[in-house]
């Protein structure tokens, strides 16, 4: 299944948020795909603030702690962006992490054979207009 929705905004990308959220089968795999800057991260924290039903919640990028749980680690969000080696990912939870209730992954490409095969692919690009659009492969 592929569907992809366009965003002009963070508070559009909330709302889609809470739609790929509402859709969702746990324990799930979300691999989050894009340049840099195009809103990965936007996209993840809204996901975390719905399922956690707090809007406000801080909920910072993981780029410089490769990870960040939350719910007392029901949620897992890596950003593998400054990641080595695949191997690295199990010094920082990588087995506990894909049976969570929900993970997150920011530039996915860096995990390899490590990634699970049942995951969910969203990839996101910026459109000429500035717009984003978000691709979601089940």
């Amino acid at each position: 299944m592929t569907k992809t929705w366009i965003s002009e905004s963070e508070d559009q990308t909330a709302i889609i948020a809470k739609e790929i959220a509402e859709g969702l089968n746990y324990p799930a795999v979300i691999c989050l795909n894009g340049d840099l800057g195009v809103g990965k991260t936007a996209l993840s924290r809204a996901l975390i603030r719905y399922l956690l039903n707090d809007p406000t919640m801080v909920v910072p990028s993981p780029t410089y702690t490769l990870v960040q749980t939350y719910d007392d680690d029901t949620i897992w969000h890596f950003d593998l962006y400054r990641l080595d080696t695949p191997d690295q990912l199990y010094d920082v939870g990588w087995e506990e992490a894909l049976s969570a209730k929900l993970c997150l992954i920011e530039w996915p490409d860096k995990a390899g054979a490590l990634l699970p095969k049942n995951r969910i692919d969203i990839t996101i690009n910026t459109e000429k207009n500035g717009e984003r659009s978000i691709k979601m492969t089940k």
